[in-house]
């Protein structure tokens, strides 16, 4: 299951970008956005993200 971001959470931090291992999350229209071919599924952004907008579905 790849992380989902939830844009009306998410403040654009960019931490959860930061601190991906697989490089899967990116920046677009100023929000979070994970690709889901790249998510190895850690968590390590659900973990970081200090809005609590990122969580695995």
């Amino acid at each position: 299951m790849p992380a989902v971001v939830d844009i009306e959470k998410c403040t654009a931090c960019e931490t959860c970008v930061d601190v991906c291992p697989a490089s899967a999350i990116s920046m677009e229209d100023g929000k979070a956005k994970v690709d889901v071919d790249l998510c190895v599924d850690c968590e390590t952004c659900v973990d970081e993200c200090p809005s609590e907008a990122i969580s695995m579905e």
